[in-house]
């Protein structure tokens, strides 16, 4: 077991013997039921930010209002972390949630802390990043047909698709780089609705596209992913000068 599942299942731990759920969430669960070692590991549980900030005192309110807390590599046993360890070596911490509004089209207006897990997932983007893992016994908790999804290599938004990116723009090229990456294909009813709302896609900061569309560049899969912004309608709003030169 890695450093960081080992920390992150600690996390899980912990927060269990003080009487709340926990489980891994979203793409570490996808990527270890792929067999691929997660770049991090992030945490979804019952406690509220107030009470993981009381249990781990290491900790990185990044976003509180959110329910989301950053618990740094060392921060589980109470030894303070090195300067600099918050940003590369920690597991995020988020509150089981339920999101409210969407006005700025990438954040939600209000968040609703829950108990429920399988609430917390239906606010998240695909199935394939919907499902919890319980580390200490690898029991996979699914509400969403996300494992189905795995294994037929199939990007497919969670509940109404054309909700999903109403409210973040920004899964739209997530969905492209996720499909691109795994060479997956995007399921229709999520590809009608990111072409009826590529348009939208400005909404989203210059500096978040740009973030996507490197990721795009130099995970391996450039030419896929290029063909799926055309494909998608995304190409001529994220990348205009290219859109042109189509034959």
């Amino acid at each position: 077991m890695s450093n960081a599942k080992q920390q992150a299942a600690e996390i899980v731990s912990i927060l269990r013997t003080r009487g709340h759920e926990a489980y891994f969430a979203g793409g570490c669960v996808r990527d270890l039921l792929l067999g691929r070692e997660p770049a991090d590991y992030d945490v979804a549980t019952s406690a509220t930010p107030q009470q993981v900030m009381q249990i781990f005192p290491q900790t990185f309110a990044v976003g509180e209002q959110f329910g989301v807390v950053l618990v740094p590599q060392s921060g589980a046993t109470g030894v303070p972390a090195r300067p600099g360890e918050h940003g590369k070596r920690s597991a995020e911490v988020a509150t089981f949630r339920s999101d409210v509004g969407y006005s700025d089209g990438r954040h939600p207006d209000e968040v609703r802390f829950t108990k429920d897990p399988s609430e917390d997932v239906q606010r998240r983007d695909f199935t394939i990043n919907g499902m919890m893992l319980d580390p200490a016994n690898n029991q996979i908790l699914d509400f969403v047909g996300g494992q189905e999804d795995l294994k037929a290599g199939v990007v497919r938004a969670i509940g109404d698709p054309e909700r999903r990116f109403t409210e973040d723009k920004l899964r739209m090229l997530r969905a492209v780089r996720f499909a691109a990456r795994f060479d997956y294909k995007i399921d229709p009813a999520t590809m009608l609705a990111i072409q009826h709302t590529a348009p939208q896609i400005h909404q989203v900061s210059c500096e978040r596209v740009r973030e996507e569309l490197t990721k795009m560049l130099t995970e391996g899969r450039a030419r896929p992913a290029f063909e799926l912004l055309d494909t998608t309608a995304l190409l001529p709003e994220v990348l205009p000068e290219i859109a042109k030169t189509r034959p």
